[in-house]
């Protein structure tokens, strides 16, 4: 069986799932979920494999759920050796790898909540100007954390080719502008990792699947799958 990754829209942090499929060269399928869409976040077959509505969650190719960035990534990783996208558990890249991937994962992805929350807000409610501060503070101090992280190094985990840590930081990073939050200019090195992220063909094809658009896969993409399909498939 294919792996299938249901993966979320507009700006969802599935995109570094979609990046490392690429990579790993493993054939695989992807869902599509509307986030804004109701309907979509509560297709039955969709809450039968994560009951909690969220997305990444993939479908491995024994047709068993994961749930997960930070466990789907590290999965894809383990099964595409070859690809370099992660390293063998008991090293001392592995640990630098799960470190960085465990903070972009929780302290840098968490940092953006409270802009979320008040970008959902009412337009009479106080406490948006609250979150929105707590955002700032919280993200340029995870991006001054990146800085530190980067200073001399090509990736966040690896000095010869991106890893799944830097297809997470692609999918994060990028709300930081957008969102009023952060300037990368002001730190340079995490610009730097993610102009070239945007040069790199697998990417470039996350972008494009996100957007709609015509993606020419250089990796194992075999077509979207219908949330309809998915029940059939995990059975």
């Amino acid at each position: 069986m294919e792996t299938t990754l249901i993966y979320s829209v507009p700006f969802g942090c599935s995109f570094a799932a979609i990046a490392a499929l690429e990579w790993s060269g493993l054939p695989y399928r992807l869902a599509r979920v509307e986030a804004r869409d109701p309907a979509s976040k509560q297709h039955p077959a969709f809450l039968a494999i994560n009951p909690l509505g969220q997305t990444p969650a993939l479908l491995t190719h024994t047709g068993a759920p994961l749930l997960e960035s930070m466990a789907i990534l590290l999965h894809l990783a383990a099964r595409a050796p070859n690809s370099k996208l992660g390293y063998a558990q008991g090293t001392p890249q592995y640990d630098r790898l799960n470190s960085v991937l465990s903070f972009l994962h929780t302290t840098f992805h968490a940092a953006f909540m409270p802009a979320f929350q008040a970008a959902r807000a009412a337009p009479d409610d106080a406490r948006a100007a609250v979150w929105r501060e707590m955002a700032i503070e919280k993200v340029n101090k995870s991006l001054a954390h990146l800085e530190r992280l980067l200073a001399g190094r090509a990736w966040l985990a690896s000095d010869t080719a991106p890893t799944i840590a830097d297809a997470y930081l692609a999918a994060t990073a990028r709300w930081a502008e957008p969102l009023q939050l952060a300037s990368l200019a002001d730190y340079p090195n995490t610009a730097r990792v993610l102009a070239a992220l945007e040069q790199d063909p697998g990417i470039r094809f996350a972008h494009a699947i996100e957007a709609g658009l015509p993606a020419a896969s250089q990796g194992g993409f075999r077509g979207h799958v219908a949330l309809d399909q998915l029940a059939t498939q995990a059975g």
